[in-house]
């Protein structure tokens, strides 16, 4: 068994409230959890209007498959124009 975890720490340049910085978290987190099948919550930040930081945990039973998908859901993550990533760290557990 093995478990990765990805965090990531986004900028949201045009959000001037929280609720447009909530809006933003909301598709990132639908995204993956539809695309991924996978677990994300927002861990810090959650008072910022311009910053958040989010974790996705995968359990899985196999490292190389669980690499795989944090490797493509970073690969989606870094593609999306509402966000930036200005930090981020995959760690396997």
């Amino acid at each position: 068994m093995v478990v990765a975890l990805l965090t990531i720490e986004i900028l949201v340049p045009g959000s001037a409230s929280l609720k447009e910085k909530r809006g933003v978290v909301k598709r990132i987190k639908d995204r993956s959890r539809n695309k991924f099948n996978i677990s994300v919550a927002e861990v810090d930040f959650q008072d910022k209007w311009q910053r958040a930081k989010l974790a996705f945990a995968l359990v899985g039973s196999d490292h190389k498959n669980a690499k795989t998908t944090m490797q493509k859901l970073f690969q989606m993550l870094d593609s999306d124009y509402g966000f930036e990533i200005v930090n981020f760290n995959l760690e396997f557990l």
